[in-house]
């Protein structure tokens, strides 16, 4: 039975046909939709968004496969149900290749026909309902509609997917959503941050240990590879994996076997791999940080998330929903934005993506009381940039960055800018660094990043505190 809220589109020319099963549709619950041609059935598809579609391959306005092709560009996740006449069964092979769901040859069963869109519709709704709390959570914007088609693409099949994306970009959400639309989504679905592990551990967490392994190891641990069995394995900022770490993670995607450190009973794992990163992969591999056949091994599949900034249409949106979330959360009603603090939201470039916009917004909404203007968000103030002479704040737009002499022929372009960011994500922790007396605690809080990640970055550029920064620590 149907619960109302499915809503089938009939598209069948022959009226008599039509009619019954219209009328069948609605007394088993379903909302029912009636298209006598390829017209009304398109007007519909974009004004109903249906359920499941019933199509009959035999209209004279439009060719049933062309019809179909059409439809599938305008919703590519819609199951289809063609229906058709034996004369006609050669052309089910092409249809197939475009994406129907099922078919049934004319004269069918009614029960046959319910059973089959019964199943179609249970394959459908998981994926609607995800597909309208990304766009909820996200945006509404053209560009947020191009990511779910691509995780929508590829959550059913076992690929292991690349996101590539700044921090704050909404990675793992995307990760979570490719889960709960795949055939895995009743198993664990498990994150884990590459960057907050201590390098010395990041083998523990992710294929646990025996009791004894090592000197605190005082009981046995379930890794993270048994905790996903079944299901999904999201690592975060896989760049920045340790390099060893990085080969026995390749060795255990091709064997599905792991070892729990300390111990050599062998232990069979199934689970589908996701991974992010706010970095290039490709340019990580040039610059000789990750491995090539690791990226090869994980990159059936990779999905770019665009940043806020190239999304502006959904800055407005995201900051309205915040606005209402904090709302109900400090049982405020502030009530709108003024116009220039929504210019302000509009040409801010946003490094922190939704996270900083969601936090400017909970901290507006605090300070604020009905209106909430220009003061409240207090887009202008500087972010400080420690000069390594003074200690004081700089203006980046003035200090130059020193590119080393270029030797052509043997990189490209790309690898020389990838190579010379990372000389100054280099200088910048070393000048931070000296500033802080060497107290990497309080450079990791002036360059706004955990301590761990600070850490990673630290053994990824080589710096010695006491060699480099001539300091006693």
């Amino acid at each position: 039975m149907g619960d109302g809220n499915s809503r089938i589109l009939i598209v069948n020319q022959e009226k008599e046909l039509a009619e019954d099963i219209f009328c069948f549709m609605t007394q088993e619950g379903f909302t029912a939709l009636l298209a006598p041609n390829a017209d009304k059935a398109l007007e519909l598809l974009s004004d109903k968004a249906p359920s499941v579609m019933l199509l009959d391959d035999s209209l004279t306005d439009m060719d049933g496969i062309e019809l179909l092709k059409q439809i599938k560009s305008i919703d590519k996740n819609l199951p289809i149900i063609l229906m058709t006449v034996n004369s006609r069964v050669h052309r089910i092979g092409e249809a197939m290749k475009l994406g129907v769901y099922d078919y049934l040859i004319k004269p069918f069963q009614k029960q046959s026909m319910m059973q089959m869109v019964q199943r179609a519709v249970s394959s459908n709704e998981p994926k609607k309902t995800q597909q309208h709390q990304l766009r909820e959570m996200m945006g509404q914007g053209e560009a947020i509609g191009r990511l779910i088609d691509n995780l929508s693409q590829v959550a059913d099949s076992d690929f292991s997917v690349v996101l590539l994306g700044e921090t704050g970009s909404g990675k793992e959400l995307v990760a979570n959503a490719i889960h709960k639309i795949s055939k895995r989504s009743t198993h664990p679905f498990v994150p884990v941050d590459c960057g907050a592990i201590p390098e010395n551990l990041i083998e523990s967490e992710l294929f646990g240990h025996e009791k004894g392994a090592f000197t605190s190891a005082d009981q046995q641990k379930t890794g993270k590879f048994e905790m996903a069995h079944g299901g999904t394995l999201f690592l975060d900022e896989i760049s920045n994996m340790p390099f060893g770490s990085q080969a026995k993670l390749l060795r255990v995607l091709q064997d599905k076997i792991i070892y729990r450190v300390g111990g050599n009973k062998p232990i069979a794992v199934d689970v589908r791999m996701i991974v992010a990163s706010n970095q290039d992969l490709e340019s990580a591999i040039a610059f000789r940080s990750f491995r090539r056949d690791l990226f090869y091994r994980l990159n059936d599949f990779s999905i770019v998330i665009p940043s806020l900034r190239e999304r502006k249409e959904d800055i407005v949106y995201l900051a309205y929903r915040f606005l209402c979330m904090t709302n109900d959360e400090l049982g405020k009603k502030v009530r709108e934005f003024s116009q220039p603090a929504l210019d302000d939201l509009l040409a801010y470039h946003w490094p922190g993506n939704v996270r900083q916009l969601r936090s400017t917004i909970r901290r507006a909404v605090l300070l604020a009381d009905d209106l909430i203007t220009q003061k409240h968000l207090n887009m202008h103030s500087p972010i400080p940039n420690i000069n390594e002479e003074s200690g004081t704040s700089v203006n980046p737009a003035n200090t130059a960055a020193t590119v080393p002499k270029t030797s052509y022929g043997s990189l490209s372009l790309k690898e020389i800018i990838t190579q010379n960011i990372l000389l100054i994500e280099k200088e910048v922790l070393l000048q931070t660094l000296r500033h802080t007396g060497g107290n990497k605690a309080k450079a990791a809080r002036l360059l706004k990043i955990n301590y761990k990640t600070m850490h990673t970055k630290l053994k990824k550029h080589n710096i010695s505190l006491n060699d480099e920064l001539r300091v006693e620590i």
